[in-house]
């Protein structure tokens, strides 16, 4: 007897269902519920998407849906966000306007569909390419309303979820503006949960062979790790039990993106990455005692079961992080000699660790009415007010601002100021004031002379050094790090630069009156080429510098020319070829345009025609690659966690393009693999043996060092893809003497 299939479920009741499943999150929450607001919000943004599908073949309105859930859910927010979410793509793809939004929904959700409208069409969209507006745009409505980005971010999440179904292309373009923007951005407004899922799915379209093979490798690893932390928790159970807490412990296990983070910035294998696993306690607090102290009474309870490691204490209570977090966390010696990390946190600073700023606002306490966090949103607007011309660098400065770990240092009288890590001295004064760097000359750290460019560590007291007759030199770019100091200093140079420039085209013109010739494109564009400019604003500020001999005109228009045909083509420009090579690229036709919606396939004929390898990262077959077109409709390929990629899959998206390795064994690549092991007789001959003779491979040149009965050796090989470096590697371990090989990839 067959059984009867359920009916497969309509499109109307599929909408319904996750409609039911928002209201049934947001009913959860602690906020006011306004259900009658979110539902003609869904029922107007449902009609408005009518008939319109996603790329996976969905209603679109599952979209909005999909961020409304996310922005409730997992970021703490209320009704109107909600509302924003389910009304943020409406402006952007249908008739309706924000005048619309506004006459129905308010004013307040229709400031943030603006915003979110402004930045959809922005920095990220397909008409980025280097227009810093956008992103400026994108840093006024984040600074207007923090929901903008909070929202924002809630729609990357639910794109990255579902990025599948998207080509390789538009993959990488997405997954590299993700982690370029948008995971540091959630981390730095506090959503840790969300930061690492992002970054997470960016890795693993990036670099889904990599991705599988760490996930492989935890899986097998599950077990023994369960049963490890069993063992480890239940005496920490037993003891908060005893002092009547009421608390639930967490495994924390290191995301595979972090795991991978670690491999490659180390270079160890996944065998030595060893904080795979940590210990959360969250706790609730009693009443009577401070969180704080509750905190390091919990934390003298585990280590009085567990030995602490002197150096990997992480205290966050006394002093929070920028983003708002607070958290106890200690490393202690567990079971069979493993160190791990455990993090007391109480029920409150959990939530602010899960769910960012929405929760930080939401425990907001007169006490303290300017957080690290709302002094951070300040220099958003000062990072406003004179932003690069070039949206590229504007990225790199506000990046600087946005995403580095915070130190704290002192000031003489004792106050505490947070800086990011690796500032300077430098950084420090324009820090505190403008006109205190201008004017800087050195620094006093924990009473000591130091010089500008000092590092500061965490617990230095600081003292700033100024003299009236100091002013800013060029080469402070050089000694500092935070996109405050960066800014002030660049604008100072850029008005410096415009008066020379005022200058030097005064300079020019005289000279060129002096000799009979009018100051026009004519007679300006020789002079260009004689001094080697490309930009005639260079031209002026360096003759108004005075670094340039104006006496020499005479010789461009008066003199023969003389340059044979020799030196006309060494001033040709040439890019970078292969191993040691360069070679000479001929130009590409206008009409030999790069298919961008197909995979490029990179071959050995077309090598140096069609595509050429970055300098920058200089990848090699079998390497996660994509590639940029550029200019002149010729493919740079980079590998996919290149830096440089970053920047271009962020800026220049609509220029990325998939390529593919064909077969590749003529052309060879010079790379590093390095190999450490014991010092001992003959071991070197045994590698030598396995690198030339088993593989017939040729070192380029090798450096070795030894030290106390062990050595490190760098062998730098022609190669022509990533399987000779593989299988080169597992044969150079089999050698007793070795404990580690792999590619060092620079």
């Amino acid at each position: 007897m067959s059984q009867i299939q359920p009916e497969p479920i309509s499109e109307d009741d599929q909408i319904q269902q996750e409609f039911e499943a928002l209201l049934e999150d947001y009913r959860k929450t602690n906020h006011r519920q306004k259900i009658e607001l979110i539902t003609k919000a869904f029922n107007f943004a449902k009609t408005a998407h009518k008939g319109i599908k996603r790329r996976s073949g969905e209603p679109y309105i599952m979209h909005p849906l999909a961020v409304a859930r996310i922005v409730v859910k997992e970021i703490g927010l209320g009704s109107t966000s909600i509302c924003s979410a389910l009304l943020h793509d409406v402006v952007e793809d249908t008739d309706y306007t924000v005048e619309d939004i506004e006459n129905l929904f308010g004013p307040k959700i229709a400031q943030i569909v603006d915003g979110l409208t402004k930045i959809s069409g922005g920095v990220f969209a397909e008409k980025a390419s280097a227009q810093a507006e956008n992103f400026r745009r994108l840093l006024i409505t984040m600074s207007e309303d923090i929901r903008v980005i909070l929202i924002k971010i809630a729609d990357r999440l639910h794109n990255m979820r579902t990025l599948g179904s998207m080509p390789p292309a538009k993959q990488y373009k997405i997954a590299g503006e993700t982690q370029y923007i948008y995971a540091p951005l959630a981390h730095r407004l506090g959503l840790f949960r969300i930061k690492t899922e992002l970054e997470n799915l960016s890795f693993k379209f990036e670099h889904p062979d990599t991705f599988k093979e760490i996930e492989d490798k935890l899986a097998v690893d599950e077990k023994a790790r369960n049963l490890f932390y069993d063992e480890f928790s239940e005496p920490i159970f037993n003891k908060l039990t005893e002092l009547g807490y009421e608390f639930k412990l967490k495994a924390r296990i290191k995301s595979v993106y972090s795991i991978w983070l670690k491999m490659t910035t180390r270079n160890i294998p996944f065998e030595e990455v060893y904080d795979i696993l940590a210990e959360r306690i969250i706790f609730t607090p009693r009443d009577g005692m401070s969180e704080k102290d509750q905190c390091w009474m919990l934390y003298s309870a585990i280590t009085g079961i567990y030995k602490p490691h002197p150096e990997r204490i992480r205290d966050w209570i006394s002093t929070p992080k920028a983003n708002g977090y607070e958290a106890l966390h200690v490393t202690v010696m567990g079971q069979g000699g493993r160190w791990v990390e455990v993090q007391i946190r109480s029920k409150r600073m959990n939530d602010i660790a899960e769910k960012g700023l929405a929760a930080h606002w939401k425990y907001k306490s007169g006490e303290r009415d300017e957080s690290e966090l709302d002094k951070w949103l300040k220099t958003i607007k000062e990072l406003l007010e004179n932003p690069e011309p070039n949206a590229i660098d504007f990225m790199d400065t506000f990046k600087l601002n946005l995403f580095a770990s915070e130190i704290f240092v002192f000031t003489p009288k004792g106050e505490i100021k947070t800086i990011a890590q690796g500032a300077t001295a430098l950084d420090f004064a324009y820090t505190v004031h403008s006109e205190l760097g201008n004017h800087c000359i050195g620094a006093k750290v924990n009473h000591k002379l130091v010089p500008l460019n000092y590092k500061l560590n965490s617990g230095d007291q600081i003292e700033i050094l100024t003299s009236r007759k100091q002013t800013p030199q060029p080469e402070w770019l050089d000694f500092v790090s935070t996109a405050r100091a960066k800014t002030k200093l660049r604008n100072l140079f850029k008005k410096e630069e415009k008066t020379f420039a005022i200058e030097g085209q005064k300079k020019i013109e005289e000279a060129l009156t002096k000799i009979n010739l009018l100051p026009d494109n004519e007679n300006i564009v020789p002079i260009l080429r004689y001094f080697n400019f490309t930009q005639r604003n260079e031209l002026y500020t360096q003759a108004g510098k005075g670094t340039l001999d104006l006496n020499e005109l005479e010789k461009i228009f008066f003199k023969p020319k003389t340059e044979n045909v020799i030196v006309k083509y060494l001033k040709m420009p040439f890019v970078g070829g292969f191993s040691d090579n360069k070679q000479t690229i001929a130009p590409v036709s206008a009409d030999n345009k790069v298919d961008r919606k197909k995979t490029v396939k990179l071959t050995d004929e077309n090598a140096g025609k069609t595509y050429i390898l970055g300098d920058c990262c200089q990848p090699i077959p079998g390497d996660d690659v994509l590639g940029y077109v550029d200019e002149s409709e010729k493919v740079i390929v980079h590998k996919r966690q290149c830096k440089v990629a970053a920047k271009l899959k962020s800026s220049f998206g609509e220029r990325i393009v998939s390529v593919d390795w064909a077969t590749h064994k003529i052309l060879s690549f010079v790379q590093v693999i390095e190999i450490r092991g014991i010092d001992k007789k003959g071991v070197l001959i045994e590698i030598l043996k396995v690198i030339s003779e088993g593989y017939g491979v040729n070192i380029n040149k090798m450096n070795i060092e030894t030290n106390a009965g062990m050595f490190v050796g760098r062998f730098y090989i022609y190669v022509h893809d990533t399987e000779d470096i593989n299988n080169l590697c597992k044969n150079i371990i089999k050698i007793k003497e070795i404990k580690s090989v792999h590619r060092v990839q620079e």
